[in-house]
């Protein structure tokens, strides 16, 4: 087995990690984790039940961006990285082991009052790269197009770039939010905006557009029918803490993957 494969740990092999451990009171019982600003409130809600079943054990979550988790885990700051990257960078793959924990689908979203409801994927490329700057282009009303989206070193903009705008640069135009949560409250109150956010994310506040005819959902994306997708990861030391272990151990178990699907993402069960 070559080095970087044995560090790429699936989720058998994750879920093995930690059979018999614990957070030891000769270890340290507490874990901090870090990044993904759309896993973020997930990890919260896991993070809580874990510490209800490990008493003494504190686990603290904070968002950041993906890019900025795997620089908290590269320079000690963070125990694990949350990641929804499409593919990990090639000088984190080499040092550090990770865990494909969920799959996440990335839905184009307008204000409810806006009459479209389906773009193409090149539409939404032109929209985002400032190519199309009008509604009336889409089949819209004839006003402005007001694009929303993530600052540099966000995940969910790494992953929408690569599957959208495949190279293009993003329209200088664009209005920067620093979560999932921000842009859909930015396009919830502004009829003209467009953004982009996780699945796990929408709500009644917000409409998400169909691309290419297809929806946004859940089933559509485990039945590789809609395009944007990304996995989310966990990246952590190899080997890692007794209480890092534990937690990945919880997040892929039938406890904790029950969580992710109850919570709107797709647990890797279903991948």
């Amino acid at each position: 087995m070559q080095p970087r494969t044995a560090r790429v740990l699936s989720a058998v092999v994750c879920l093995a990690l930690a059979a018999a451990a614990g957070c030891s009171r000769k270890q340290s019982s507490s874990l901090t984790l870090a990044g993904s600003t759309a896993f973020q409130p997930f990890a919260e809600q896991l993070a809580e039940k874990f510490m209800q079943e490990n008493p003494g054990t504190r686990v603290t979550v904070q968002g950041g961006g993906s890019i900025v988790g795997l620089q908290a885990l590269q320079q000690g700051a963070a125990d694990i990285a949350m990641a929804d990257l499409l593919a990990l960078p090639e000088d984190i793959l080499n040092a550090f082991s990770h865990c494909v924990v969920a799959r996440d689908g990335l839905a184009l979203i307008v204000h409810p009052d806006n009459p479209v409801s389906s773009v193409t994927l090149q539409q939404a490329q032109g929209i985002f790269t400032g190519e199309i700057v009008s509604w009336k282009a889409v089949g819209g009303t004839d006003s402005r197009i007001d694009v929303v989206s993530r600052e540099e070193g966000s995940g969910t903009r790494r992953s929408f770039e690569e599957l959208v705008l495949k190279g293009k640069p993003l329209t200088k135009s664009a209005l920067f939010q620093d979560s999932n949560g921000t842009i859909r409250e930015a396009v919830a109150t502004n009829p003209n905006a467009i953004g982009y956010i996780s699945i796990g994310f929408l709500d009644a506040r917000v409409k998400a557009l169909k691309l290419d005819g297809i929806d946004p959902s859940n089933e559509n994306v485990i039945g590789k029918r809609y395009p944007l997708s990304r996995p989310i990861f966990l990246v952590h030391r190899t080997p890692p803490s007794p209480c890092a272990e534990r937690f990945i151990q919880y997040v892929l178990s039938k406890e904790g993957q029950a969580i992710i699907k109850e919570k709107g993402l797709i647990p890797v069960s279903s991948q």
